[in-house]
């Protein structure tokens, strides 16, 4: 078994305010004022919704490079959407350079394959344990 990617979350006696290390980064997460916490960095929804947008901008990038293609900047919004029958993400993807319809359809294809947004999809199994 190889660990491919990993990070320490260890949440502090400061409401909900977790510090989080990955690889050589530290990062910080915490709940905004009205949810009880003192908005010192984004929360966990936030953090996922940034994976995903930069996660599926790299995609699309590498792709675009093989394909010698010329995106210019790729933007992507990723926003969590609540309504009467639950949740789910909505995700606008921007390119700088303009991209035929043929393009258009591949690239929206290709971004689907992005590894977070499988991992979100539910295509990874999460295997938790108490030590």
């Amino acid at each position: 078994m190889e660990k491919v990617s990993k990070s320490e979350v260890v949440l502090t006696t400061k409401n909900y305010l977790a510090e989080a290390k990955t690889r050589n980064h530290f990062l910080v997460i915490d709940e905004p004022v009205n949810s009880g916490g003192d908005d010192n960095g984004p929360t966990p929804v936030e953090y996922l919704l940034t994976a995903i947008g930069g996660c599926v901008s790299i995609t699309l990038r590498m792709y675009a490079e093989r394909k010698k293609w010329d995106l210019g900047k790729i933007t992507v919004n990723v926003s969590q959407i609540k309504n009467e029958k639950g949740s789910y993400l909505s995700e606008e993807i921007h390119f700088e350079k303009e991209v035929t319809e043929e393009q258009r359809t591949k690239l929206l294809e290709i971004a689907g394959k992005c590894p977070v947004a499988k991992m979100v999809k539910g295509e990874t199994e999460i295997v938790s344990s108490i030590q």
